[in-house]
């Protein structure tokens, strides 16, 4: 099995759509999609990610998109702690993150000051159960970071969804302490990661990841890769 998880294309918040250069970032990944064989199609319900994934439904032509509630961007998660505040918890600043060691680790990623008076455990607790019964339903069983396959395939599945989203599910696919996860990488916008479900035995597979914040097909049709969700310099 293998997963995209995309960021929708450069988003135009105010109006919970995309913009104008993201539509044209959409349809230079619809085209680029339609190189996969892919065999199922899901978004978060928000606008920005519906309408860039519209453009590769429309390519592909006969896969029926599936909106799944859990997918949307997190939300109740804004800092409010100065000079955090205002800021998504997924923005946090990583130069206070690394400040003193020991860094985050699975046991102790949400205790910084930064998190605190904000709900960032239950969320990532929720993402997590939604995200082990999106697989069961897939036929592969989350038992601890590896996963049972009970009904193994090789179908390839789309995502669209958002970045801080996306940052969150690949720390729970891939085992990584989720406060580094969001300090430590970034998802362009119309990105694609791909994880792949790595089947070494006949009884487990292990997300692996084979490609982080793919951008070729907006360098193949001569777009820039916009910052939206960088916070401060970007060049």
């Amino acid at each position: 099995m293998r997963i995209y998880i995309i960021r929708h294309a450069d988003p135009d918040y105010e109006k919970g759509t995309i913009t104008p250069d993201g539509h044209e970032e959409a349809k230079a990944l619809a085209k680029r999609m339609a190189t996969a064989d892919i065999d199922r199609i899901y978004t978060s319900p928000l606008g920005r990610a519906v309408h860039t994934m519209e453009y590769t439904a429309r390519q592909i032509g006969n896969v029926k998109p599936v909106v799944q509630e859990w997918m949307q961007e997190l939300d109740g998660l804004v800092m409010s702690h100065a000079p955090w505040a205002a800021l998504s918890a997924w923005n946090v600043h990583g130069e206070d993150v690394l400040a003193k060691k020991p860094y985050p680790d699975h046991t102790n990623w949400h205790e910084g000051a930064y998190f605190q008076g904000i709900p960032v455990v239950e969320k990532f607790q929720e993402i997590q159960a939604h995200s082990d019964d999106f697989f069961r339903e897939l036929g592969y069983h989350r038992e601890q970071g590896r996963y049972r396959r009970v009904e193994p395939h090789q179908e390839q599945i789309a995502v669209f969804c958002h970045g801080g989203f996306g940052l969150t599910w690949l720390a729970h696919l891939l085992q990584i302490p989720l406060t580094l996860m969001w300090t430590g990488f970034w998802l362009p916008p119309s990105s694609v990661t791909t994880v792949l479900f790595d089947e070494r035995s006949s009884e487990w597979a292990v997300p692996r990841c084979i490609g982080l914040g793919d951008t070729s097909h907006l360098y193949e049709a001569g777009l820039e890769v916009k910052p939206s969700g960088i916070i401060s310099n970007y060049y």
